[in-house]
């Protein structure tokens, strides 16, 4: 016989069963490769760069006796300065995505003015509500419990652990409305202030701070008190500071 007649004899029944194999283990292969493909996590979206604006609540009427969830709401002039604030904020060439306030009247009718003016809804966040944590002024830790200090500090650094971060996907920006006490404290912590410094720190009613994160992590304090958005007659403080003349604000 030819030999190589008999070579392809040979041959034949040989590769027919290594089709017919191929064929009975390309499903199993292709379901063992889809399966990998789910079983291979997503990576996860790039870091973005967060950019937080702290607004401080506009002037409020502190003789008021009621609870400060209830009463202790803006006077007429602190309402405008809630105006003025929305208008600053709509007018920025990147929008606000979210707005977040403290539940103390003062802070939740600052925010409902100026995200009307916005065209927003503000979201509130019990943890901005106004607190004191502990400072290196004695006169202040003299008429503070341990407890509450100690409770403050703890919901103000929830608060930097919430907010100053990273955002895990695109750029965004956010509107804090809070207190001075809160944003004393939380702008300190960005740049790194020993935390008991925050009564250092001092701004007007209505006034701005703006913190940057970087996708890394690291901050940056890009302003803190900015009023350019009031006149100076709408310019107020809690305890005003003593101008060239000695009179106060």
């Amino acid at each position: 016989m030819n030999t190589n007649i008999a070579a392809r004899n040979t041959a034949r029944p040989v590769a027919a069963m290594l089709v017919m194999l191929s064929v009975l283990a390309g499903p199993a292969d292709l379901a063992a490769a889809q399966g990998a493909a789910k079983a291979t996590p997503a990576p996860a979206p790039a870091a973005g760069t967060r950019t937080i604006y702290l607004l401080r609540h506009g002037q409020y009427d502190q003789h008021d006796p009621r609870d400060e969830a209830v009463g202790k709401g803006l006077t007429e002039l602190g309402r405008e300065q809630a105006r003025r604030a929305g208008a600053r904020f709509a007018a920025l060439p990147v929008k606000v995505s979210q707005v977040y306030a403290s539940p103390f009247t003062r802070a939740r009718e600052t925010a409902e003015i100026a995200t009307g003016v916005m065209g927003m809804k503000a979201f509130t966040e019990p943890d901005l509500r106004e607190c004191t944590p502990p400072t290196i002024r004695a006169d202040i830790m003299a008429t503070e419990t341990p407890g509450a200090l100690d409770s403050c500090r703890l919901q103000l650094e929830r608060d930097f652990e919430r907010f100053f971060r990273p955002t895990s996907g695109p750029d965004t920006t956010i509107l804090l409305v809070a207190h001075g006490n809160v944003i004393r404290y939380l702008t300190g912590r960005a740049i790194g202030l020993d935390p008991k410094l925050w009564l250092n720190l001092s701004f007007p009613h209505g006034s701005v701070a703006m913190v940057r994160v970087r996708p890394d992590g690291s901050m940056q304090l890009h302003g803190l008190g900015d009023i350019g958005h009031l006149p100076p007659e709408l310019v107020t403080y809690v305890n005003p500071p003593a101008d060239s003349a000695g009179t106060r604000r």
